[in-house]
């Protein structure tokens, strides 16, 4: 059974000050995932999923979602601030606007998706070669598998000249992920790298490897994250800002012995739409990939 794709694309993009999930950056109106979505397929995916808000549902038809449609089986799914939560966890948290996070996110996708899947940003460029890696490691293994898997990236191949991003830093012991932390807070100071985490400054070398969402998991996860998620609920369901991220429901995973990641590398140079002036970057790397003929002028019939 060919894997699929899940888009996370139901973020709010305050930093970038607009719906950069959908901000064209090809040269027909092609957005990231666009490349993402022909990426996978390329690379024997079989479907794609997108979980997006309800009110970007319109713009994203329009924009995205009927032309890849036309090429490769997609289906779509909403994250709103309700989903999967009991009445009562709904009125402990009326006040609340920030989305739950991605582990969220992933679990309102499960209804969606039977088969070994990989989850990556909507905002974020990956490179062919790691859904290629994926895409292998997720054909060759079962539901029940507790097998999973990650690429990780180069931190300093991963960070934006416009300002700070969020990156959980790994440590990797004879091919399988250890532990991963995230730094909400790492950017550039001169020559160096900072990491701002609760104000404690470190300085980082650069060459650590980090998570850029880029996961692979067989439908046996599902559970394993729900509870994860319940556990993040009991502590946070009353606050405004909290958001269970991926990275840390995944380092749960493996801490608590529940499953294995195993950790593919690739140098790929990461560019993505944290900032508004990143767009600027991001269309001249998508028309240089083009020249080159990496993408074909046009990405899809």
């Amino acid at each position: 059974m060919k894997p699929t794709l899940v888009v996370l694309a139901a973020g709010m993009g305050s930093r970038y000050g607009g719906v950069k999930q959908i901000d064209a950056v090809g040269r027909y109106n092609e957005a990231l995932l666009d490349y993402s979505a022909f990426d996978a397929m390329k690379s024997g995916f079989g479907k794609v999923v997108f979980i997006i808000r309800k009110d970007i549902e319109k713009d994203f038809r329009e924009r995205i979602f009927d032309r890849v449609a036309r090429n490769f089986e997609a289906t779509y799914l909403f994250q709103s601030l309700d989903s999967l939560l009991t009445p009562e966890q709904i009125a402990r948290s009326k006040d609340r606007k920030k989305p739950w996070g991605t582990i969220h996110a992933i679990l309102c996708a499960q209804d969606a998706v039977h088969e070994p899947f990989c989850v990556i940003n909507a905002d974020d460029y990956y490179g062919r070669d790691a859904f290629a890696t994926m895409g292998r490691h997720l054909s060759n293994i079962p539901n029940d598998s507790t097998e999973h898997a990650m690429v990780g990236y180069v931190l300093r191949n991963t960070t934006s000249p416009s300002g700070s991003v969020s990156r959980a830093i790994c440590t990797v012991k004879d091919g399988y992920l250890v532990s991963m932390r995230e730094n909400t807070k790492i950017y550039h100071e001169g020559d160096r790298l900072i990491s701002d985490i609760d104000g404690n400054l470190k300085t980082l070398g650069g060459d650590e490897w980090v998570s850029m969402n880029f996961f692979g998991f067989a439908p046996s996860v599902f559970p394993l994250f729900q509870d994860y998620f319940d556990r993040f609920l009991k502590d946070h369901i009353t606050t405004d800002k909290a958001e269970c991220y991926l990275p840390e429901g995944a380092s749960d995973l493996v801490v608590s012995q529940k499953g294995r990641i195993r950790f593919y590398t690739t140098h790929e140079k990461w560019f993505g739409m944290t900032y508004v002036e990143d767009r600027k970057k991001v269309t001249e790397a998508i028309a240089e990939k083009i020249e080159s003929g990496y993408y074909p002028d046009r990405l899809w019939d």
